[in-house]
């Protein structure tokens, strides 16, 4: 990736004809999404987690990394190897933002699989990427059971929240008894990371495997999209390509970043959570399901400064905005970037 230092509102042109990548030979998501920061600012908010029934939780770098680490252990124990396919089945929760880190962290393949799958779509697959570890919750756990019987290659079903005492093993009971050390893989950069399919709406879904280095390529559309996502005042060191660039950065500046787009989904999983955790700024994980009056309420209270919001969001959303008079909408949120797709 190339220098991404905000330019002046007129010089994209100058931005454009002076980009240039540089993708290491050696490069793997969850060093650059997680590692580092847990290193360098161990105690700041990775994940402002919220449940739609009002429980809230704050996770540092410190907690994601050591239950990553946790969680890497527990999958090597269940024979998950290099290049090995784990889905997870789960929606915006700490515990989605712990599998893809620690499956990264392992050089294993991530499928994010949505919980709006019934059992007919999450076999297929499941069946299809011959997944040996499925990650569930209470979401879809019901519509796993009822697929698994024609998945022979999925050999072990870990539970996670209300969903435990349902699969084979707890997440609560076996990230417990685990070491929070784990040496991380040094994968390629050409290496496969994710195992993304296609909804299936024109034909059998297919799947497209994603290698670690996409993230590079998506973050310079992600940081435009988000007006520079709050380095207007930090540019990167000039002549230095984004990932070795900002190896060392600490995290900068006040900006929240929340979307309500599915993390299972490309562009809740690339173009929200894991950019958000690469530039060090803490991303708020909502629970629940989308209403346009509680996603204004979510943005106001966690002080979310930049978005991704889907059309329909939008729309929603700024017609909820006409119906308060007080305070004032542009009071309500400190949102300064909300890009829509």
């Amino acid at each position: 990736m190339a220098d991404v230092s905000p330019p002046p509102a007129d010089a994209y042109a100058r931005l454009h004809r002076e980009f240039r990548w540089a993708v290491p030979a050696r490069f793997n998501i969850a060093e650059v999404c997680c590692a580092r920061w847990a290193r360098a600012a161990p105690q700041a908010v990775a994940v402002r987690w919220e449940h739609e029934d009002g429980t809230r939780a704050d996770f540092s770098w410190a907690d994601l990394q050591q239950a990553a680490n946790r969680l890497s252990n527990v999958l090597r124990r269940q024979g998950v190897a290099r290049g090995d396919r784990v889905a997870i089945v789960m929606p915006q929760r700490f515990e989605t933002a712990v599998a893809q880190i620690a499956i990264q962290q392992m050089g294993a393949v991530a499928m994010p699989l949505s919980m709006l799958f019934g059992p007919e779509a999450l076999e297929f697959r499941l069946r299809d990427s011959g997944a040996a570890v499925a990650i569930v919750d209470e979401s879809a756990i019901a519509n796993l059971r009822a697929a698994r019987a024609a998945c022979p290659a999925l050999a072990c079903v870990l539970a996670v929240g209300a969903a435990e005492g349902q699969g084979d093993i707890d997440w609560g009971a076996v990230l417990l008894g685990e070491s929070a050390a784990f040496e991380p893989v040094a994968t390629l950069a050409d290496e496969a990371a994710l195992l993304i399919y296609t909804s299936g709406t024109t034909g059998p879904p297919k799947g497209a495997l994603i290698p670690q280095r996409a993230l590079i390529g998506n973050l310079p559309g992600f940081v435009a999209s988000q007006n520079w996502f709050g380095f207007e005042s930090v540019p990167l060191p000039p002549g230095k390509g984004g990932v070795k660039s900002r190896a060392s950065a600490q995290p900068v500046g006040d900006q929240v970043f929340w979307s309500p787009a599915d993390w299972a989904w490309t562009g809740g999983l690339m173009d929200a959570l894991l950019p958000s955790l690469y530039f060090g700024r803490p991303i708020v994980a909502y629970q629940g399901r989308f209403a346009p009056e509680r996603a204004l309420e979510l943005m106001e209270r966690h002080r979310v400064t930049h978005s991704f919001l889907f059309p329909t969001a939008l729309k929603a959303m700024m017609k909820a905005c006409l119906l308060y008079t007080s305070p004032s909408p542009r009071d309500r949120t400190r949102s300064r970037m909300p890009s829509s797709a």
